[in-house]
């Protein structure tokens, strides 16, 4: 068995009729759950390894302080789980999802974890792949529940992260030329000036923002900005 070993003995004494048999169960090796974690910031590192540490059956295999690093170390050591922070140098967080998936077999059981939690953070991350998605503020029992249930090859998402990921769902998604316009009108650029960054009609830019406008419910060019900014499509300078 799997999680034990049972041997039957014999027993010719201590009360027992000959040929009596009594089992014995020898528990196996617990197994270990190895983790590599990506974070830029050696704080939010440290601070994992003593939460994941402190589970006798959780060890953290190796620290990466990039995406580069993560997708390097993930390769040298295979871990059973990678945590991995959304925003890192070199290869943000949602990169190093994407390569590894794209490259292991069988896939990779990834926890992204970010200070942000708006709903095109969370939208992306999965849609790349990521098992799970965890805030920074996130406590010990919900860190230990997330890694025990990607590694049993499950997705954990808490309730709040579930909310945003379903209300990101339902919701029209805007193409990638939609995204640069919208990113460009959030800076204040006017329609000509995003024509010339983007080299395309001034026409056209006014089909993307008409386009825009319709995908997020809005009425006019500000409330367009304040709900993409909301819902993590744009960051404003």
């Amino acid at each position: 068995m799997s999680s034990e070993i049972r041997r039957q003995l014999v027993q010719t004494g201590n009360g027992h009729q000959h040929g009596e048999e009594t089992e014995i169960s020898v528990a196996a090796p617990q197994k270990r759950i190895k983790v590599v974690i990506a974070d830029d910031h050696p704080v939010a590192r440290q601070g994992l390894v003593a939460i994941l540490s402190s589970f006798g059956d959780m060890r953290v295999v190796a620290e990466a302080a990039d995406g580069e690093e993560a997708c390097e170390l993930y390769r040298q050591h295979l871990p059973d789980v990678l945590i991995v922070d959304l925003r890192m140098p070199k290869k943000d967080g949602l990169q190093v999802v994407a390569e590894l998936m794209s490259e292991r077999h069988p896939k990779p059981r990834i926890i992204v974890m970010s200070t942000y939690e708006s709903e095109e953070d969370i939208r992306r991350a999965v849609k790349a792949g990521a098992k799970g998605y965890l805030v920074k503020a996130s406590d010990a029992k919900t860190i230990e529940e997330a890694v025990r249930a990607v590694d049993a090859g499950q997705s954990s998402f808490p309730a709040e992260i579930s909310l945003k990921l379903a209300e990101a769902v339902v919701r029209p998604e805007l193409s990638k030329r939609e995204l640069q316009v919208l990113e460009c009108l959030a800076n204040g650029r006017s329609n000509k000036e995003i024509g010339a960054m983007l080299y395309i009609s001034e026409l056209t830019v006014k089909g993307h923002v008409r386009s825009i406008l319709e995908k997020l419910g809005a009425t006019g060019r500000a409330e367009a900005i304040a709900i993409a900014a909301r819902r993590g499509l744009v960051h404003t300078k």
